[in-house]
């Protein structure tokens, strides 16, 4: 039985199927892509990377990621920067034992958690649905080819 299903790859072990004598088949190694519909993989592939769906998907990825990073390496290096040249400044203290320097690194910690919450919340939002239906489109068009 061959199932189409692009995530199945249950026959990829060759262990359920038989050859003609009744025994077990060699496991089959996948080649190189075979043309379809004189379009190999690559080709497809290619394809995809250029059209406006798969661009769209990865503007929404770096218009986030990289202001993200650069305000996130800008607070972390302000901390350090901080604490080696004001020294006096991070060890003024706040509320009883607590001082600067522990509320700054304590904030270091927040800001991970809200910038990665923040992260899957656009994934979730903005791309996943996009990469998902480029991805099912992807498979669909180069099912049979190179497989």
């Amino acid at each position: 039985m061959r199932l189409d299903d692009p995530w199945d790859d249950a026959s990829a072990s060759g262990w359920e199927e038989l050859d003609g004598a009744g025994g077990l088949a060699p496991a089959r190694v996948p080649g190189p892509a075979a043309p379809r519909d004189g379009h190999s993989a690559a080709d497809i592939y290619l394809e995809v990377q250029r059209s406006e769906a798969f661009q769209e998907v990865r503007r929404r990825y770096r218009r986030f990621v990289v202001p993200a990073t650069v305000a996130f390496l800008v607070w972390y290096l302000a901390y350090v920067v901080t604490a080696v040249t004001a020294p006096g400044l991070m060890a003024r203290p706040v509320a009883g034992a607590v001082n600067v320097a522990m509320v700054a690194g304590l904030g270091q910690f927040l800001t991970t958690f809200l910038l990665t919450g923040a992260y899957a919340r656009h994934a979730r939002l903005r791309r996943d649905r996009a990469a998902l239906d480029l991805r099912w489109e992807t498979q669909e068009m180069t099912r049979g080819a190179g497989r």
